[in-house]
C-alpha cells in the first residue's frame, strides 16, 4: 500500500500565491516593449514587432509609471483610445499569380515557371513573412546553343570533327526541344606580346609560319554566326574556320566567353529560351590580372566591344574578366556554362565550376569526338537540377530557404533541388525578416531559378513610420511655451530641454533630482552611463553604439562575441541579448540553421551517417569522418558507395556515367592491381556485376585521409561450359528422350491391346449358340425329273 503525501492547507496557499507571483513575474519580465525606455512612436516600433504607441494626448496622466510603448492590449485596458494606438502591422499580398505551365507550346512568352509571379510585402523591423515559391520546368522549352570553341593549333583535328557533327547535334537536342537555334564563335588568346608571336614578322600574319604550315592570323575573340534554326548555315561557317597559333599555353577563353554573354542583340539569344553557352578548350585559360604581364591594367568592364566585324576589339585594352564579374554577368543574361574541356585541364574546369553558380564540366576525347554525347548530357544535368538565386537584396532584408523536392522532405536552409526530370514541379519556402530601418521607404529584389528568364518579383515596404508623426506640431505650446514639437503625444524637446514637457533646462540643477535617477539602492545615478537632469536620466554618448532606458541600463554593443563579432556578425545586440537574424541562432548567433553544406555528394544529409549541427555535420556512425562523414571504411554501406564508383571510374559504366555525376562525385584514386594486399584498416569489398562477374576492390584511405581504392584489373568471371560436354549431354537427352518415348508408346499399345482382347473374350463367353441351316447352303447331290420321261 503506498503512502500519499499530504500538505496543509497554509502551504498550499503559499505554493499557489508563490506560482501566481512566479506567473506575474515572467509576464512583467517577458515584455520587452516597457523595458526599452522608448521615447516616441519609431523607438517604439523598432524593439519588437509586438509593440504599440499610444498617441492620446492625456494618457497616463494619472499615473507616471505607464509606459506609451507597450503591448497593444495593455494600452488598451490602460485607457487608450483604439483610435490612438499605433500598431502597423506586417502584411504580404500576391499580386500576380499565373499557374504553372506544362508545355512550351505556341509563344514562349506565355509560359510561366515560377509561380507567384509578383508580391508586395509590409514588414515592421524584427517582424517576418512566409510565402511558397513553385517552380516546374515544362517540356519542349526553346533552347538557344552557342558553340564557342578554342582555334588555337592544338584543336585542329577537333575543329575537323566539328565540321561533321552540326546536324548530328541537331538531331539529339531536337529529341529534348522542336525550337532549338545554334550559333558559334571562336577564340584564341590577346594579340599582344607575351600572348603572341611577334618574331619573325611573318608570324604576325600566319603563326604557323614557324612549322611551315598556313593559320588565321591571331584574334581574341571572334562572333561567326548568329543563333539561327539553319543547321546548314552552321556546317557551312564550321566548314570556312580555320585554325591559329598562340605563343603561351594559356588561352583566352574567357575574354571570349563575357563577350558572348553580354553582346546579346550580336549573339541572338531569346529572352524566352534556355541559353547554353558550350565552351571547349583542351588548355588552361587566363584571369583577371594576367593582363598585367602585357601592361594592360584596366579591369574588364563587362560590355560588349564587338565592331562591324564581329571582332572583340577591346583585346588589347581590357584585362581578362574575373570570376565574379562572369559570375554576375551570366546569372544577369541567364547563361548556363557548360565546359567541355579534355582530361588534362578537367580538374582545373571543375574547381572553376564550383566558383561558378550554374556550370558543369564534362570530359572532351582528343578529337572532340564526344562532343554530343557530352552536351546532351549536360543539358539533361541542367535540367535535372533547380537552384534559386536572389538579386539585389538589401543588408536590412534577411532571407531564409527551405527545400521540399520530390520526395516531399523539408530541407531547412537549402535552395536547390536535385534529381528532378522535366516536367516534375518542386517548392521552397521564403521568409523574409526586416532587421531594421532604411533611409529607403521601400525596396524590390528578384528571385529566380537560375538560367530562367522567369522570375518573383518582391517588393518590401519599411512599416517605420507612425501615422500620428504626419500631425506633428512643430514649437508646440504643449511643450513649454515652444521648446519642443509635439508628436504622437510627447514631446521631442529642443535642445537643452528635458522633461516630458520640455519643462526643464539641463542648466538648472537640483541635485535632489538624483533620487529619481537611481535604479535601486546603493547603485550609481542612471547605472554610471548617465547624468540626472531634471529627474531623469541623460545617458552618455557611446563610440561603440548607442545607450537607452530610463536608468540607461540598455545599450546595443555589450552582447556575446563570437571571433570579435558582436553577436557573430548574424544579429542585432539588444539591451544585452542578440536578436538573431533568420537562419541564425544561438546565444551569440554563431549557429546557422542552414544544412545545404552538410549535404554530401550523393545528395544525403551527412551521408546518412550523422547529423547537421550550425551547418557542420557531427558525425554519430562509429568510423565515419570528414566533412560530410563520407569517409568510412568501417561502414557496413561503404562498399555499396565506393561500388559505383568502381563501376564509372574503373569501368566507365553505371549510373554515374548515365546521369554524368562521376567526376563531381568520385574524388577517389583509383589503383588497378592484380591482387589485393593486406593494408592495415583497409576494407575488402566484392560484388557481382551485370555480366554475373565478380569484381574485388579494396576501399582504403591513407594518413592523409585521401580515398584510395584498389581494383583487381580483371573481374572473376565463370568459365564457359565445355562445347563438346554440351553436345554430347544434348544428343544423350535426346537419345534419352527417344527411348522414354518408345517405351511409353509400347506400353500404352499393350496396355490398349490388353483392354481390348480381355473385352473380347468376355464378349464370347456371354454369347449362346443355335443349331440352324446356313440359308445359303446347297448340298453336294441335287435330284431332277424329267418329266418328258415316259419310261418304259
Amino acid at each position: 500500500m503506498s503512502v500519499q503525501p499530504r500538505y496543509s492547507p497554509t502551504m498550499a496557499t503559499f505554493c499557489r500565491l508563490f506560482l501566481l507571483l512566479s506567473a506575474l513575474t515572467n509576464a512583467l519580465g517577458s515584455n520587452i516593449c516597457t523595458s526599452r525606455g522608448s521615447t516616441n512612436c519609431q523607438q517604439c516600433l523598432t524593439v519588437d514587432p509586438k509593440c504599440a504607441w499610444c498617441s492620446q494626448e492625456e494618457f497616463g496622466k494619472g499615473g507616471s509609471s505607464i509606459s506609451r510603448c507597450d503591448l497593444s492590449q495593455n494600452l488598451l485596458d490602460g485607457g487608450c483610445s483604439e483610435d490612438s494606438v499605433e500598431f502597423p502591422s506586417s502584411t504580404m499580398t500576391v499580386q500576380k499569380d499565373k499557374e504553372l505551365s506544362d508545355k512550351a507550346t505556341g509563344s514562349a512568352g506565355h509560359v510561366t515557371q515560377i509561380r507567384p509571379q509578383k508580391i508586395n510585402l509590409k514588414l515592421r523591423p524584427g517582424d517576418y513573412k512566409q510565402f511558397t515559391v513553385s517552380v516546374k520546368q515544362v517540356e519542349d522549352y526553346p533552347v538557344d546553343l552557342y558553340y564557342l570553341m578554342d582555334l588555337s593549333f592544338s584543336m585542329k583535328d577537333d575543329l575537323d570533327r566539328l565540321r561533321t557533327l552540326g546536324n548530328d547535334l541537331a538531331k539529339t537536342m531536337g529529341r529534348t526541344t522542336s525550337n532549338l537555334r545554334m550559333g558559334f564563335g571562336a577564340f584564341v588568346d590577346k594579340t599582344v606580346s607575351p600572348y603572341m608571336i611577334t618574331y619573325p614578322p611573318e608570324a604576325v600574319k600566319n603563326p604557323c609560319h614557324g612549322i611551315h604550315e598556313t593559320c588565321l592570323a591571331q584574334f581574341g575573340f571572334k562572333h561567326v554566326l548568329s543563333l539561327t534554326e539553319r543547321v546548314a548555315s552552321f556546317n557551312e561557317e564550321v566548314g570556312k574556320q580555320l585554325v591559329s597559333r598562340n605563343r603561351d599555353a594559356p588561352e583566352g577563353g574567357f575574354d571570349a566567353i563575357m563577350q558572348a554573354v553580354v553582346c546579346k542583340d550580336k549573339i541572338g539569344w531569346r529572352p524566352d529560351a534556355s541559353h547554353l553557352l558550350v565552351y571547349t578548350t583542351d588548355a588552361k585559360t587566363h584571369l583577371a590580372l594576367d593582363g598585367r604581364i602585357a601592361g594592360i591594367v584596366q579591369p574588364n568592364d563587362g560590355l560588349c566591344h564587338l565592331d562591324n566585324e564581329n571582332v572583340y576589339n577591346k583585346t588589347t585594352v581590357l584585362d581578362y574578366p574575373s570570376l565574379g564579374l562572369m559570375t554576375e554577368k551570366m546569372s544577369e543574361n541567364n547563361i548556363n556554362l557548360i565546359f567541355a574541356v579534355t582530361n588534362y585541364v578537367l580538374p582545373l574546369y571543375q574547381e572553376y565550376s564550383q566558383l561558378l553558380p550554374g556550370t558543369t564540366v564534362g570530359m572532351l576525347t582528343g578529337d572532340s569526338g564526344n562532343v554530343i554525347e557530352l552536351i546532351e548530357q549536360a543539358y539533361a544535368k541542367i535540367r535535372s537540377k533547380m537552384e534559386l538565386e536572389v538579386l539585389d537584396v538589401p543588408e536590412e532584408l534577411n532571407l531564409l530557404f527551405n527545400a521540399t523536392c520530390l520526395n516531399g522532405e523539408i530541407i531547412p536552409g537549402v535552395k536547390s533541388c536535385s534529381g528532378l526530370k522535366v516536367g516534375d514541379t518542386v517548392s521552397f519556402s521564403v521568409e523574409v525578416q526586416l532587421r531594421g530601418c532604411p533611409k529607403e521607404k521601400s525596396h524590390t529584389f528578384t528571385i529566380k531559378p537560375r538560367g530562367f528568364k522567369d522570375s518573383l518579383e518582391v517588393t518590401v515596404e519599411y512599416a517605420c513610420s507612425c501615422n500620428c508623426e504626419a500631425d506633428a506640431e512643430g514649437n508646440s505650446t504643449l511643450c513649454s511655451n515652444g521648446n519642443g514639437t509635439y508628436e504622437c503625444g510627447v514631446c521631442q524637446c529642443h535642445s537643452g530641454r528635458l522633461g516630458p514637457r520640455c519643462e526643464c533646462s539641463v542648466e538648472d540643477y537640483n541635485p535632489t533630482d538624483d533620487a529619481n535617477c537611481i535604479p535601486k539602492p546603493n547603485s550609481p545615478v542612471c547605472n554610471g552611463k548617465g547624468v540626472c537632469l531634471c529627474g531623469q536620466c541623460s545617458c552618455h554618448a557611446s563610440e561603440f553604439g548607442q545607450v537607452w532606458g530610463k536608468y540607461c541600463e540598455c545599450d546595443d554593443f555589450n552582447c556575446l562575441r563570437f571571433k570579435g563579432e558582436l553577436c557573430s556578425n548574424h544579429g542585432k545586440c539588444d539591451c544585452g541579448f542578440c536578436q538573431c537574424d533568420a537562419g541564425w541562432k544561438g546565444k551569440n548567433c554563431n549557429c546557422t540553421t542552414r544544412t545545404d553544406t552538410c549535404m554530401s555528394n550523393i545528395g544525403l544529409l551527412c551521408s546518412g551517417r550523422g547529423t547537421c549541427e550550425c551547418g557542420v555535420c557531427q558525425c554519430t556512425q562509429p568510423g565515419a569522418y570528414g566533412a560530410t562523414c563520407e569517409k568510412c571504411p568501417t561502414c557496413p554501406d561503404s562498399c555499396t558507395i565506393k561500388k559505383k564508383c568502381v563501376e564509372c571510374q574503373h569501368f566507365k559504366r553505371g549510373q554515374y556515367i548515365t546521369d554524368n555525376s562521376c567526376s563531381r562525385i568520385c574524388k577517389d584514386e583509383i589503383i588497378p592491381v592484380d591482387e589485393l594486399s593486406d593494408k592495415k584498416n583497409a576494407v575488402n569489398c566484392s560484388y557481382k556485376d551485370v555480366n554475373d562477374c565478380v569484381e574485388h576492390f579494396q576501399y582504403y584511405e591513407d594518413a592523409s585521409g585521401k580515398s584510395i581504392l584498389y581494383v583487381i584489373k580483371e573481374p572473376e568471371c565463370p568459365e564457359g561450359p565445355d562445347i563438346l560436354v554440351v553436345l554430347l549431354a544434348v544428343a544423350g537427352a535426346i537419345l534419352l528422350l527417344g527411348l522414354a518415348g518408345l517405351l511409353i508408346w509400347k506400353l500404352v499399345v499393350t496396355i490398349h491391346d490388353r483392354k481390348e482382347y480381355a473385352r473380347f473374350e468376355e464378349e464370347r463367353a456371354k454369347a449362346k449358340w443355335d443349331t440352324a441351316n446356313n440359308p445359303l447352303y446347297r448340298g453336294a447331290t441335287s435330284t431332277f425329273t424329267n418329266v418328258a420321261y415316259r419310261g418304259n
